[in-house]
């Protein structure tokens, strides 16, 4: 192979450190889930329903968050850099065996949208006290926050629509190259 395409094709391998820095991210959201969990368990008699509430949703963001870390870290890697060898094995995720660039996508989109829903339902829940002045949340951040979350609903439908027009074109081009 000519020393330039394989100077091109090798350096793929440069994304390896960010793959590995990523998987030291989620050990730090596993110490900060095992925290919030501790903290949760710590005062379980003495919070009302709403605060554990909020540290179940807490809970539930820090899972979410690593969910999209993994998704980037073995999807990432397994499109971008190197093929994982996983067949057969039986803790091969489902998603993994046909997972591309516009799959990944689509499910960091779906990914952001869960996160986003966790957060959006955390200021509702603590917005409840903005007409009493017990919130520390303002009708305009709220409302930002609500606009916020909408554009990214917004942006994985776009996502989805051009994934299906340019999987559509290319099983057309497909078609009349078979006739």
């Amino acid at each position: 192979m000519r020393p330039v395409p394989m100077l091109i094709f090798s350096s793929r391998w440069l994304q390896l450190p960010l793959y590995l820095g990523l998987i030291v991210a989620q050990g730090v959201y596993v110490v900060l889930f095992l925290k919030e969990l501790w903290h949760l368990f710590a005062h379980a008699f003495d919070f009302s329903e709403q605060q554990i509430m909020l540290a179940v949703l807490g809970l539930i963001d820090v899972v979410m968050i690593s969910n999209l870390l993994v998704m980037v870290i073995v999807g990432g890697y397994e499109t971008f850099v190197s093929r994982l060898n996983l067949e057969g094995h039986p803790d091969q995720p489902e998603w993994l065996s046909h997972v591309n660039a516009s799959v990944l996508k689509i499910k960091l989109a779906m990914a952001i949208i869960g996160i986003s829903s966790i957060h959006l339902l955390r200021t509702f829940i603590e917005a409840g006290g903005l007409a009493s002045g017990k919130s520390s949340y303002t009708e305009t951040g709220v409302m930002w926050q609500t606009i916020i979350h909408t554009v990214f609903i917004l942006s994985a439908i776009g996502i989805a629509y051009v994934d299906k027009l340019s999987n559509s074109s290319a099983d057309h081009a497909k078609e009349a190259v078979s006739h």
